[in-house]
């Protein structure tokens, strides 16, 4: 039961990335979110300061910090908040998985097995019963499959 209740919460959340995954094609303006949003709305710096109850140099000390990556994602709600917009961020594949996190499990899982097959091949090996190369391949995929839908603990620590 726990089991399928783990699937049914990696499908929903694989599906909550799949949507944010269509955001990758957005590029990032070189002013950076605030200042291209707030440009957009024709807000003086001194204006959005205002709005945030800040200094009136706030705006301009967030656009850089922005910019540098030191502003936290709650200032930038608040930023988007007082512009009458809404600030989204979302973690999504890299590119060459598809904006899938089946894929990224699926490439995982691949490894795992393939480590698992090759430690145990040389045993076999040792033992003159080592498996052919299609052979190795066919067993890989099969516990591919079954890797996946287990999702062992050590899945992550290959």
């Amino acid at each position: 039961m726990k089991a399928k209740y783990k699937q049914i919460a990696r499908e929903q959340n694989s599906k909550l990335i799949e949507q944010a995954g269509q955001l990758v094609d957005i590029i990032q303006p070189k002013q950076g979110w605030i200042k291209a949003v707030r440009l957009a709305l024709s807000m003086s710096g001194a204006a959005l300061s205002k709005r945030l109850g800040g200094h009136r140099s706030t705006a301009s000390y967030l656009e850089r910090s922005e910019l540098d990556g030191s502003v936290t994602i709650n200032k930038m709600q608040q930023v988007a908040e007082a512009m009458h917009c809404r600030f989204v961020y979302a973690i999504v594949p890299k590119e060459g998985y598809g904006g899938s996190i089946e894929k990224i499990i699926e490439q995982q899982a691949e490894g795992f097995a393939r480590s698992i097959v090759e430690q145990t091949s040389v045993h076999m090996m040792l033992e003159e019963q080592q498996l052919t190369g299609p052979d190795i391949e066919k067993e890989i995929q099969r516990l591919k499959k079954e890797i996946i839908e287990e999702m062992p603990r050590e899945f992550w620590e290959v």
